[in-house]
């Protein structure tokens, strides 16, 4: 085969480190890599102070909270299940903005995509058909 540049590898030497980088990261413990990994929920309780939310916003977030509980509550430690909580009343926030804004069947989206081909039809000067001679 013909080699172009010095720099470029063959499939033969890339197979041989992928197959050694892949088998160097089994052999990798989880711990170290889970340990120099920081937590990005820390700082976020922090910066944010929990929302105000109507007593029945309170109830809807609190039964979002207890459904997501029951269905992965055996999976989540206790750090995970604080966050969700957390989510939940900041989902309902924005949940309750947006109940806020009034819409009638009859209203049609703010955006929406038009094709090109339509937009140039309508711009093109139209040509006179042709007369049957």
């Amino acid at each position: 085969m013909n080699k172009k540049t010095g720099s470029l590898i063959s499939r033969r030497q890339f197979a041989r480190r992928a197959a050694v980088v892949s088998a160097a990261a089994t052999l990798t413990p989880a711990e170290t890599i889970l340990a120099s990994s920081p937590s990005p929920a820390a700082p976020q309780n922090s910066q944010n102070p929990p929302p105000q939310l109507s007593p029945q916003a309170q109830i809807e977030a609190e039964s979002r909270y207890h459904q997501i509980l029951s269905l992965y509550g055996d999976r989540l430690d206790d750090s995970q299940k604080a966050n969700i909580k957390r989510m939940c009343s900041d989902l309902q926030a924005t949940v309750e903005r947006i109940r806020k804004f009034n819409l009638q069947n009859g209203n049609s989206s703010a955006l929406y995509l038009k094709p090109l081909v339509e937009h140039q039809k309508k711009t093109s000067p139209a040509v006179p058909p042709k007369s049957p001679s």
